[in-house]
């Protein structure tokens, strides 16, 4: 039986034509060409629209293109003017920041004289304990005119002057690649040479570089001999303030690996001990590891200061930064007094609630 065929889907098409298409011939006498099909379905096509003979159609197209062309033109000159005017306002400010800061530095300079420091921050209401500070090492001196390790050893002395000066104790340095452990006992005696050009050979305080994991530096002696008679036995990480009428500071140096590598390390060890039996699983809590970071590191630090425009940890101690008051002033490059003074007075104004 033959197969029942199918009707044709268009609508309006015959079935002459649709067998013609289908078969490719006519009646069954020849076969039709392209042409030949192009013709048999134009009837059943859409006409094109004829244009009007007022040539609105025209007129249309033309009107559509110039309000194309406002559009766009409205549109780069609203981003041109608000560009301009954020362009002009940052200039401003950073203009602003640049004039002030200069003043500032003429009006509030220290003169490496300690009195004028004290006098800087004697109506502070409190200073920080723990000051700790971000240094980068960097091997071209593009902009600050000294880089490199006799660079970065110039920043550690005046700001170790200038903590020393305001009566903060403990002042710990951040630097990534940590040079500056390598450089312990000529980074004390270049600090001591310059907290002796400061407070003169008679009343420069005593000094103590240390850092985690490696022993403190203090010469003659390590913990010196006018140290409390329990300072031998604090941890080398952990600021053991001696005994001195001119006053002690403690210099800490941390690097990148003092952060994460120090937390792989504890883990291991807990790891070990916990297996070994001295110590049970329950006791491995936040208390306990927050005890040993603190242990193999430092505390926690008041107040952390960065000298460079935005604010980059670089890898700095996570742990150490819970309540740490941050502190830093755009479009400002490199070490000065006034980014040290300001950060205090700001430390001095900030209220800690801790979580109340």
């Amino acid at each position: 039986m033959a197969p029942a065929e199918v009707p044709a889907v268009t609508a309006g098409v015959g079935p002459k034509e649709t067998v013609a298409f289908r078969k490719g011939t006519i009646d069954g006498r020849k076969q039709l060409t392209a042409k030949e099909r192009e013709a048999l379905m134009d009837p059943y096509l859409p006409r094109k629209a004829s244009p009007a003979p007022d040539g609105t159609s025209s007129r249309l197209k033309q009107h559509k293109r110039k309000e194309g062309l406002l559009r766009t033109f409205i549109y780069i000159s609203v981003y041109r003017i608000v560009s301009f005017i954020f362009s002009v306002f940052f200039r401003f400010r950073r203009s602003w920041r640049l004039v002030t800061g200069k003043a500032v530095a003429v009006l509030k300079h220290h003169h490496r004289t300690p009195e004028f420091i004290q006098r800087d921050v004697k109506h502070l209401e409190r200073l920080p304990k723990h000051l700790s500070v971000i240094l980068d090492f960097d091997e071209s001196d593009e902009n600050l005119g000294h880089a490199g390790l006799e660079g970065l050893t110039s920043d550690v002395c005046e700001i170790a002057a200038w903590t020393a000066s305001a009566g903060i104790p403990l002042l710990s340095v951040y630097e990534k690649s940590g040079k500056l452990k390598n450089y312990m006992p000529q980074l004390h005696k270049h600090i001591s040479q310059t907290l002796e050009a400061y407070f003169g050979p008679r009343r420069k305080p005593t000094l103590s570089v240390r850092a985690p994991h490696l022993q403190s530096y203090s010469p003659p002696n390590t913990p010196p001999l006018n140290a409390s008679p329990d300072a031998a036995s604090v941890s080398p990480s952990r600021s053991a303030t001696p005994k001195s009428e001119n006053g002690h500071l403690n210099v800490l140096l941390l690097s990148s690996v003092d952060g994460r590598g120090t937390i792989i390390d504890l883990t291991k060890t807990l790891s070990e001990m916990v297996q070994k039996g001295a110590i049970e699983p329950s006791q491995v809590d936040s208390n306990l590891i927050d005890q040993q970071l603190v242990d193999a590191v430092s505390d926690e630090p008041d107040l952390l200061v960065l000298f460079s425009p935005t604010v980059q940890l670089k890898g700095y101690p996570p742990w150490q930064l819970r309540l740490t008051e941050i502190f830093h002033l755009p479009d400002n490059k490199g070490v000065n007094y006034q980014v040290f003074l300001r950060a205090l007075y700001n430390f001095a104004k900030v209220e800690m609630r801790l979580g109340r």
